[in-house]
């Protein structure tokens, strides 16, 4: 399973937690990790068989006979998605898992309406230790919103649809998205746009929240200019924190369990009857739909707010600190680094690339719930850890780890001529550092299984772009493995990649609509 680093820093919370070590990573004998597989675990050693076969499959992975070949293209006119081993064509329509050699068709459903078609969706897995009401819900299971305001739970290996929740008609619900994986979702509407004479004139969006396994509605609210201030511009739902911003550079944190518990104005249970504002029917069920439920009367208490550039905010770490650009234009590309539970800025918490790109740079806190952090520059990533300081000033540090650096010559002088609008002018620029002669960094991904970081980095060649996927140790940045894709890579596209176990996926989207898969697949060459 793998851990995108994306783009831009997410305005959402991320929790972190430590991550456990094992004495089998240090083994490196493949041999020695097999035969500890028949003896099983034992409550002083840390060879969890999970983790074992992992750490072999790592192995295999990274040895210099193993190749990644192309095996599979499949061309779409609507968005390719991949969610744990399975990728889904036609708005979520067509599934084809991609555990086997070649990617295998799962089920492809009916045709619909368009306006009956999927919009989002998340992928559920199975509950285990606890006992459900229907064997159904036991089923790991795609959680999707329709366009016509329907949320269905359906059979991820088959498409049949398990579960309907009709959510009513007062607004168009379109993301879903998990407050606590596997735990918590919410289905948001979008935006209200344009004035309109009703009393509901002021509310921007709604908030549909339930529980899963088995689904089971929390309750849904709804998000008030009146309540929250005339300039919101977006909010979110993020382990149960509310998270408003606002379009004047302002993010505000808000308990969502205590805004439910002091808000909440009636239960509703799916498929048992209501009766809301004068009108019965039954909860979840068409036309009825699903009551708002958590209305306020006034602002709830603040728990942290800041400001910041483009509402761009992240919390993780240990001790927890959070990640801004502070909100002036002037202060793009810079990020600091502070304590939440004081504002105070961590020594060496400043971090300024001073790039001259197309593209910025990104910074994000570390998917392996290692504490750590990713900075990632056209040509450097940097890998940072928060330490406590002794005798400092400063409570909390920032240290490099290590570094991964693009392969370019650091000697060329970096000064070319540059042309506006077809004309020579005479003014001389540095040459841009995501320049596309110059090999750059396009994309990071974290697998967490095989404890590996993913590196895509494009070089232009000629008339096209042409990518290779470095796999580098999680622990030191060393790269293990290097493997070069076959199709071209223009970066004015957007693309997507994924490393699952043996598996290379590029997902890519060129204009007019046009979607592009291809997989590549893990071959060992016996004959070396």
């Amino acid at each position: 399973m793998n851990s995108g680093i994306g783009l831009k820093p997410p305005t959402s919370l991320q929790i972190t937690s430590g991550r456990l070590s094992s004495r089998a990573d240090d083994v490196k004998n493949v041999c020695v990790l097999v035969a500890r597989k028949t003896l099983g675990s034992f409550p002083k050693g840390a060879y969890n068989i999970h983790r074992i076969n992992m750490n072999i499959l790592r192995k295999i992975v990274c040895q210099k006979t193993t190749k990644f070949r192309k095996v599979w293209t499949k061309h779409s006119k609507s968005a390719i998605n991949y969610v744990n081993g399975r990728i889904y064509f036609a708005n979520f329509g067509c599934c084809y898992s991609s555990i086997s050699s070649k990617p295998q068709q799962l089920y492809e459903m009916p045709r619909c309406l368009k306006s009956e078609k999927i919009e989002d969706a998340i992928l559920c897995e199975g509950s285990l230790g606890e006992a459900l009401p229907q064997p159904s819900d036991y089923t790991s299971s795609l959680l999707a919103i329709t366009g016509h305001n329907w949320l269905l739970r359906i059979a991820a290996d088959t498409g049949e649809t398990l579960q309907k929740v009709y959510l009513g008609s007062y607004r168009k619900f379109r993301y879903i998205t998990w407050d606590v994986p596997q735990e918590t979702l919410v289905v948001k509407s979008i935006q209200k746009s344009g004035v309109s004479e009703d009393q509901q004139s002021t509310v921007l969006f709604y908030f549909a929240i339930f529980n899963v396994f088995p689904l089971k509605l929390v309750g849904v609210m709804e998000i008030d200019k009146k309540i929250f201030g005339s300039n919101v511009a977006d909010a979110m739902i993020s382990n149960g924190m509310l998270i408003v911003m606002h379009s004047a550079g302002l993010v505000r944190l808000y308990s969502f369990e205590r805004i439910a518990e002091q808000n909440m104005q009636q239960m509703c249970v799916l498929g048992e009857t209501c009766t809301w504002k004068g009108e019965a029917g039954t909860v979840g069920d068409f036309p009825f739909g699903v009551p708002c439920n958590i209305t306020l009367t006034e602002r709830p208490p603040i728990l942290f707010e800041v400001p910041c550039l483009e509402n761009a905010f992240q919390v993780g770490g240990y001790p927890w600190h959070y990640i801004i650009t502070p909100n002036k234009k002037t202060q793009k590309g810079i990020y600091h680094i502070c304590s939440l539970d004081d504002h105070i800025l961590a020594k060496n918490g400043i971090r300024d690339l001073k790039y001259c790109a197309l593209e910025p740079d990104w910074i994000h806190f570390h998917p392996d719930a290692s504490e750590r952090i990713i900075h990632v520059g056209p040509d450097r990533i940097s890998v940072l850890r928060l330490k406590e300081l002794e005798n400092d000033s400063y409570q909390y540090g920032v240290i490099e780890e290590f570094n991964i650096l693009a392969m370019r010559d650091r000697t060329v002088n970096k000064k070319v001529t540059v042309t506006a609008y077809g004309r020579l002018v005479k003014r001389r620029y540095d040459q841009l550092d995501d320049d596309p002669e110059q090999e750059t960094f396009e994309a990071v991904v974290y697998e967490d299984e095989l404890d590996l970081l993913t590196v895509v980095a494009v070089t232009q060649t000629d008339s096209e772009g042409r990518a290779h996927v470095n796999l580098h140790c999680n622990e030191t940045g060393r790269v293990l493995k290097k493997t070069i894709l076959q199709e071209s890579w223009d970066v004015t596209h957007s693309h997507a990649l994924v490393f699952d176990r043996d598996t290379l996926i590029h997902i890519e989207e060129r204009p007019n609509h046009n979607f592009s898969c291809y997989v590549y697949k893990m071959h060992c060459n016996l004959e070396d």
